[in-house]
């Protein structure tokens, strides 16, 4: 029997997918936090990874936004930031991967931004409240197109780099993430199956800042692709 909605379901998100004309579905977005050393220290949290493990937050499927877009200053905030992330698309289900099994689960890369409204983030964490407010709102998960994986592998280094108005404003290389891909698929997925359509934001290097209305955020990854944002007026 073919259900009857109360009123016609979102659309799935996507993204384009380089090479082809289908486009990637998506299913859940996760955000590993603080997974380079010098941003966990300029965000005050220092990390050891002899003694901790990586940790996550989440945002809405409906938050994805193309690369090129011009979204609108969200509301709320005095003090909205970008932040560069390698993006690695799941093509596989996985549920308990060893590290040595993880590269079958990734589908791909795409350059992200992953948008936040710091001033309603660091409130909620110095009150030992949920981010939500301050991370899973309206398009503030900023993606490119996806790049199979193909001969790419299981990516362990390659510059990645933002502007905003052309000034240079973050600068790293993959290889300084404290958890890398095959480290962060094994963790993950002791947690949660994980899923074909699944996106994971693996974290943001030191340098985050605020953005104004009118700025042009560019972003680049190597291998991967450049990512660009126009912060439009508030609504």
């Amino acid at each position: 029997m073919t259900a009857s909605y109360l009123f016609p379901p979102a659309p799935t998100p996507s993204l384009p997918v380089v090479g082809t004309d289908q486009r990637f579905p998506v299913h859940r977005i996760f955000c590993v936090g603080r997974n380079y050393h010098a941003h966990a220290i300029e965000m005050g949290r220092p990390v050891d990874k002899a003694t901790g493990k990586p940790f996550y937050f989440t945002k809405a499927a409906s938050t994805v936004v193309e690369s090129g877009a011009t979204v609108a200053y969200p509301p709320g905030t005095a003090n909205y930031h970008f932040e560069m992330e390698l993006v690695v698309a799941i093509g596989e289900a996985g549920f308990r991967v060893a590290e040595s099994d993880a590269a079958r689960l990734v589908y791909g890369y795409a350059a992200g931004l992953d948008m936040t409204r710091r001033d309603l983030q660091l409130v909620a964490r110095e009150q030992g409240r949920p981010w939500d407010l301050g991370k899973d709102f309206e398009q503030s998960a900023v993606c490119t197109p996806i790049v199979p994986q193909g001969s790419l592998g299981v990516l362990t280094s390659g510059a990645i780099h933002l502007q905003v108005n052309g000034e240079t404003k973050q600068t790293a290389d993959l290889n300084q993430l404290i958890w890398n891909i095959p480290e962060l698929l094994a963790d993950l997925s002791q947690y949660y199956h994980l899923q074909p359509g699944d996106l994971i934001y693996t974290g943001t290097p030191e340098g985050v800042g605020a953005v104004q209305p009118g700025d042009v955020i560019t972003g680049h990854i190597d291998q991967v692709g450049d990512v660009t944002l126009i912060i439009g007026q508030p609504e």
